[in-house]
C-alpha cells in the first residue's frame, strides 16, 4: 500500500532528541520521513547534527503529507524566525491533515491561536501563558495530548510523542501499541514478547 510521507521540520536548534523514537518506528512501519527546512540550506540542531533539507517549507502541500511534525528549538522563543512553520500547521489542520509538536513547537502554535480550541499539553502551563494565548483552560496536565488531528507534547516526553502519532495514523494499536510504551518508557521486559510475537 502506498503511503503519503511524514514530513519532518528542521530548522536551527531543533531538538534532536525529541522525534528519533517517532521518526524512526515510522520508518520501520513503511512511511518515508522528508525533513523540511526554511529552504533547502542546512540546518543544525542543538546538538550539532547538520541536515540538509528535503524539501523548503514553501513546498510542503497538505494534501500531500500524512503528518508534519515539529520539534522544538530554541528559535521558537527566542524570534519569530519559525513563525512560518505554525502558519503551516494551520493550514495542515485547516485542510484535516494532522500535526504534532513538542516542547517549544507548542508554544509556536499557542502564538498562532492553534491551541485555543483544543485540549492541549506542553512543558508546564505557565509556559504556554507566557506566549498570552487564549487556549489555558483547555490545557491538560499530561505526557501527550491529541485533539482534532493535533498532537502536543512536552520536552521530556518523546516516547508518549510517538505513542500518540502511531496512534492516530494507526501504526500499532492495542496491546501492541501499550507493549511498545511500555518498553520504550517504562523499560518492561515483559513488554519484549508481545513485541516480539507481533513480528517487531
Amino acid at each position: 500500500m502506498s503511503r503519503k510521507p511524514v514530513h519532518l521540520a528542521v530548522y536551527d536548534t531543533y531538538a534532536d532528541w525529541e522525534t528519533g523514537y517517532a521518526t524512526a518506528y515510522l520508518a520501520r512501519a513503511g512511511y518515508e520521513i522528508r525533513t523540511v527546512g526554511p529552504s533547502r540550506e542546512p540546518v543544525t540542531s542543538v546538538g550539532g547534527l547538520r541536515v540538509q533539507p528535503d524539501l523548503a517549507l514553501d513546498d510542503v502541500r497538505p494534501e500531500d503529507s500524512a503528518l508534519l511534525i515539529l520539534p522544538g528549538a530554541d528559535l521558537w522563543d527566542t524570534s519569530g524566525d519559525l513563525a512560518p512553520f505554525a502558519r503551516k500547521a494551520r493550514a495542515f489542520l485547516d485542510s484535516g491533515a494532522p500535526v504534532a509538536a513538542i516542547c517549544g513547537a507548542t508554544a509556536g502554535l499557542a502564538r498562532e491561536g492553534l491551541l485555543d480550541d483544543r485540549d492541549h499539553t506542553s512543558a508546564v502551563s505557565f509556559y504556554l501563558a507566557a506566549t498570552g494565548y487564549g487556549g489555558g483552560a483547555r490545557y491538560v496536565d499530561a505526557d501527550a495530548v491529541s485533539d482534532r488531528g493535533l498532537i502536543t507534547a512536552g520536552p521530556t516526553e518523546p516516547v508518549a510523542f510517538a505513542r500518540e502519532i502511531f496512534r492516530l495514523l494507526e501504526v500499532y494499536d492495542g496491546e501492541v501499541l501499550d507493549a511498545w510504551y511500555r518498553l520504550f518508557h517504562d523499560s518492561d521486559p515483559e513488554a519484549y514478547a508481545v513485541l516480539e510475537k507481533a513480528g517487531m
